[in-house]
């Protein structure tokens, strides 16, 4: 399979690697000279890295470098079965790369996009034969990571669909397939994280530290919800919960927090900038959070009913099944577990509970509880044995 990469920054250089090492050839295009070669450098030394490891031989990493060319003209990529693009968040640009990439291409190669947001359905638009088009979400570091969303728009093919789904998976991937919506599964589903979060620390009820602190001990996350934003960027962070939220006709429950977005109008994005909700200059040292079991344990508790609210929502809307919304959560972003095993663990009664003590309390929109885990509690039901009857 000869594998077209639309965009050699860190995401294409990155999907080019894993359809390499999986022994496609690989033409990764980019307009900016300077860009393909930072690309090859950064590919030479993480292969050499790897051998160094010994993870791989030297003949597996020449194997892997020849199976790569970099090229400056979208015409290069002609010969495409799949094309990958990886480029700006931008819909105007995509369907502009799109639509010039698809005179290029013969009528069967498949034009895929990396976005993490944008409708796929919208991109689609763009093309002559739009049944051609759908969602490749890979996760950043593409190489490390196991999760990718593969999603249809409304106008891809089933045979298509097929297609994609097996290259992935021979590619050594798991898949989720979710529907198009915003967000797709992961960038929906952890919304909660993050605004949760800002909420609790807006309110005043904990600061960074004993939020982020609380978290990880008794949840077992890997990173707290403001080490992590400062890792992704604010600035980053912040644009993809707002557009979320304006495609979800803001729904209360995506909106975003002033703090992040003031925080970002400062440049205050980060480790990329110095600062973030931490200090990251030389000699800077952590705060030390509270370590007050109690509240330790309500912090967690909050964040952890609204992230399965949301997992459970998806799965009431049908936009992936309860495999794949846990895939993609303890796959994609390295959650601890399964959000809606985590439902089971907690019982239904547990989760709704909780959920509307929250709503009581605040009387709004965003802590109303998903249908989903009504019925399911209902019915004294858990999610993995009723999955295969919610989802048919």
């Amino acid at each position: 399979m000869i594998v077209g990469v639309i965009g050699s920054g860190t995401m294409g250089s990155g999907i080019a690697q894993v359809a390499a090492t999986a022994g496609c050839k690989v033409k990764v295009f980019d307009t900016n000279e300077q860009a393909l070669e930072k690309s090859k450098s950064a590919l030479e030394k993480i292969l050499s890295r790897l051998v160094e490891k010994g993870r791989i031989d030297t003949s597996e990493k020449n194997r892997i470098q020849e199976n790569i060319v970099h090229v400056a003209d979208l015409k290069d990529l002609k010969d495409a079965d799949l094309t990958i693009e990886a480029i700006i968040e931008s819909l105007e640009i995509k369907k502009k790369v799109f639509s010039e990439l698809e005179s290029y291409v013969s009528e069967h190669t498949i034009i895929a996009s990396n976005t993490s947001s944008l409708s796929i359905a919208s991109i689609a638009s763009s093309l002559e034969k739009p049944e051609r088009c759908i969602g490749i979400h890979f996760f950043n570091p593409a190489p490390l990571m196991k999760l990718v969303e593969v999603i249809p728009a409304v106008q891809t093919s089933q045979e298509v669909t097929e297609k994609v789904v097996n290259t992935i998976k021979d590619w050594k991937k798991v898949v989720a397939i979710a529907k198009d919506t915003p967000g797709f599964i992961v960038n929906r589903v952890a919304r909660p994280f993050y605004g949760e979060s800002l909420r609790i620390l807006e309110e005043g009820i904990a600061d960074v530290a004993t939020i982020d602190w609380s978290l990880k001990t008794l949840g077992g996350f890997r990173m707290g919800p403001f080490e992590l934003m400062d890792f992704i960027g604010n600035d980053v962070n912040y644009t993809v919960t707002e557009t979320v939220f304006k495609a979800f006709y803001y729904d209360p429950r995506y909106k975003p927090a002033f703090t992040q977005k003031r925080l970002s109008e400062a440049g205050y994005l980060g480790r990329k900038s110095g600062k973030g909700y931490y200090e990251y200059g030389e000699g800077s040292t952590a705060p030390s959070p509270n370590k007050d079991e109690k509240l330790a344990k309500y912090i967690f508790d909050r964040v952890l009913v609204m992230l399965i609210n949301e997992a459970a929502d998806a799965l009431f809307w049908k936009i992936a099944s309860a495999e794949d919304i846990d895939n993609a959560m303890t796959k994609g972003v390295n959650y601890p577990k399964g959000l809606l095993s985590w439902a089971d663990e907690k019982g239904m009664g547990w989760c709704v509970d909780t959920l509307d003590a929250l709503y009581d309390e605040y009387r709004e929109d965003r802590y109303r509880c998903s249908p989903m885990l009504r019925k399911m509690k209902r019915s004294n039901q858990t999610f993995f044995n009723t999955a295969q009857t919610v989802n048919e």
